[in-house]
């Protein structure tokens, strides 16, 4: 099975000047965990977990970011034509939960660990994921 397969396809993306409250209302809005940072040609910059907001913005007292200062960058991306298999392992490898899907450079979709788990396939490569990204990182 690939990954366009069981990725979602109709995706939402912020600009990365997006200021950080807006990103979260989107978020609850469409109720997400997390939001890629596009640039205007559908180029991921990053991502934006409910959990980067938590801790880059409204811990440390500033809601007055915007979303280039509080997405992770560097991110790892699957594309369309890879293996599910594949996806699995980078899920675990890299300890997330969500890959941004990207096809000549753009966003197309989002596979998460959920699509994997939820098509009751790689069952024992969605479990391996989940617990390699709920070990303890060392962070507080």
């Amino acid at each position: 099975m690939l990954v366009k397969d069981i990725m979602t396809s109709c995706v939402s993306c912020v600009r990365a000047d997006s200021p950080i409250s807006q990103v979260a209302k989107q978020m609850k809005q469409e109720n997400i965990g997390s939001i890629p940072v596009c640039n205007d040609s559908g180029r991921v910059l990053g991502i934006i977990t409910d959990r980067d907001i938590v801790l880059r913005a409204v811990a440390e007292g500033n809601q007055n970011l915007k979303a280039q200062d509080v997405m992770s960058q560097n991110i790892t991306c699957a594309t369309p034509s890879m293996n599910a298999h594949d996806a699995a392992l980078l899920l675990s490898n890299h300890q997330i939960r969500r890959l941004p899907v990207v096809s000549n450079d753009r966003l197309v979709g989002i596979v998460a660990l959920g699509d994997i788990a939820q098509k009751n396939i790689l069952v024992d490569e969605a479990g391996d994921a989940l617990s390699a990204i709920s070990k303890p990182n060392g962070l507080s």
